[in-house]
């Protein structure tokens, strides 16, 4: 398998010895049909075991795996007549976020999401999926378009975080973060956000205002990154494994906390190992939740979308009637 991760180990060696065994057996043209079959029965146990009881940090590292699709593999696949558009009209053109107009089964459509890079200068020209301001504001142009024409929107979140850098404070990162907020809440059409890898703080609530948040299985949400979290926590960013298991960050946890309202199952081991199932299983998850979105009229969409927030968390009462 390529791209392995350290917990898959077992499942690596295991195929190792497999295909050694193979290889041995034609050589030597000696007869292992047995000793295969049990391997390989061996191997689907192993791999039913490993994938079925993932910590959370097991699942971060699935949600970072180099080889995850990013929205551009999703958008060749779920959507058809896709036309790019750059630029936020105000200062440049972040690959940090990608969008345009598309057609989702004939449904015309507005698709904006995080882009990370497939190899190393890929990566840094996207600046490994974290938005200066100026794609945040391209994705608000983009989603301001969409309400004007009738388009519902649809979004993938995919980042570890907008980019903190000196130049992204100057130009305004905090506003532009907030400005999305402020307008995703009032679109006037149907909003369906996707996490398909990791959704880190700002950077991913920026284009997770939505009517319906879906999750794939393996994706992680959180309001900082682990490593951030282990910085605060414990001061020492290398316990971020340690800090991911305490966060609550894995779609099951977010679920069950009612922040978002559907899981996207994957593929055994990941979106990576079947593109086209994990691609379908999206598209037909936002077709189901969008159906009955698209019934609603432009003031139920907005009322739809502040009670989902605000139904979010949960808070009680002390005999001293405080709140805790």
């Amino acid at each position: 398998m390529a791209g392995e991760l350290s917990f898959e180990q077992p499942l690596t060696e295991l195929r190792s010895k497999i295909d050694e065994l193979k290889r041995f057996g034609e050589e030597k043209k000696i007869d292992f049909t047995d000793e295969i079959r049990r391997l390989e029965e061996r191997y689907a146990e192993l791999q039913q075991e490993l994938y079925s009881t993932m910590s959370a940090s097991e699942k971060m590292q699935l949600a970072r795996h180099p080889q995850r699709p990013t929205t551009i593999d999703y958008i060749e696949r779920i959507f058809t007549d896709f036309v790019e558009l750059h630029g936020d009209r105000l200062y440049g053109d972040d690959l940090a976020i990608i969008g345009g107009v598309a057609k989702l089964d004939g449904l015309p459509v507005t698709v904006v999401g995080h882009q990370k890079g497939k190899d190393t200068k890929d990566n840094i020209a996207r600046n490994f999926g974290s938005p200066h301001p100026e794609g945040f504001r391209k994705a608000l142009r983009l989603m301001k378009q969409a309400d004007k024409f009738g388009r519902p929107v649809i979004t993938f979140i995919d980042t570890k975080g907008a980019f903190p850098g000196n130049a992204a404070e100057e130009r305004g990162q905090g506003e532009a973060i907030a400005r999305n907020l402020l307008v995703m809440a009032g679109l006037r059409v149907p909003v369906v956000c996707v996490v398909i890898g990791e959704g880190g703080s700002g950077g991913a609530l920026a284009l997770g205002v939505g009517n319906r948040v879906l999750m794939l299985e393996n994706a992680i949400y959180s309001v900082i990154s682990p490593e951030g979290a282990a910085s605060i926590l414990y001061n020492d960013a290398s316990k971020s494994l340690q800090a991911a298991e305490a966060m609550k960050i894995t779609a099951k946890d977010i679920a069950e906390l009612g922040v978002i309202d559907s899981i996207v199952s994957e593929p055994q081991g990941g979106a990576h190992r079947d593109l086209e199932l994990q691609s379908a299983n999206i598209k037909a998850a936002v077709l189901e939740h969008m159906q009955p979105l698209l019934a609603m009229s432009e003031e139920e969409l907005k009322e739809d979308r502040y009670l989902k927030f605000r139904q979010i968390g949960r808070y009680t009462f002390t005999q001293e009637g405080n709140h805790a």
